[in-house]
């Protein structure tokens, strides 16, 4: 009897020990996996910049801007972190603004599905409080000032099924002339702590939505 109760008290501290190890374990993995994560933010972010700086200095050889690759941008301004995700066309020797691009219409700000914006916190542009969330970003191009447009339908093709009545953010931007980027490209930059801005280059000019997190 007493050897029994031996064996059944050395196998209950065994699965002790065992459990104690594998949270410890667990723990140790989802740290990591957040470092990772944090890594693949930074890493992301700055190559996207880093990509087009090198493309326009002739570090790298230029592709034959066939297509619209889809490409993610991140980074965490303070505690907020902002992932975006789009495709990028090509200039292609096309006229892209009054042509391609026309003005006075919504336009997806990207190729084929909706260029999509997550906020992990609530956000302010230009004095609106934008909710915590993934939205779409359009745009009404115009030869000076264009509409930027946050709307809640981020799942949908072109513009195809935009409403003006799922919008949570209009806001005026003036685009600025920008050196040459063949490819359109997002860039998110943090500025400090609390503010930050989103950048979308394409042909020679940039429009930038300035945010602060809440």
């Amino acid at each position: 009897m007493f050897y029994n109760k031996s064996i059944l008290f050395s196998q209950a501290a065994l699965l002790i020990l065992l459990s104690s190890s594998c949270g410890e374990q667990k723990k140790n993995d989802t740290d990591a996996q957040a470092d990772a994560h944090k890594h693949h933010q930074s890493s992301v972010s700055s190559s996207s910049q880093g990509y087009v700086d090198s493309l326009n200095r002739g570090l790298i050889a230029p592709d034959t801007l066939k297509g619209s690759p889809k490409r993610v941008t991140m980074t965490n301004v303070g505690t907020t972190h902002v992932h975006l995700t789009y495709q990028s066309p090509g200039v292609k020797d096309r006229v892209i603004w009054g042509g391609l691009v026309p003005y006075g219409q919504v336009w997806v700000t990207g190729a084929h599905m909706a260029t999509s914006i997550l906020f992990s916190s609530d956000i302010v542009i230009d004095g609106h409080t934008v909710p915590a969330g993934t939205y779409a970003i359009f745009t009404i191009p115009e030869k000076e000032d264009w509409t930027f447009i946050l709307n809640k339908n981020y799942e949908q093709h072109l513009a195809d099924d935009y409403s003006e009545d799922e919008d949570v953010l209009r806001t005026t931007i003036r685009p600025k002339s920008h050196e040459a980027t063949p490819r359109l490209t997002y860039v998110i930059e943090a500025i400090d702590e609390q503010n930050g801005v989103v950048k979308m280059l394409w042909e020679n000019l940039e429009i930038a939505v300035p945010f602060t997190t809440s």
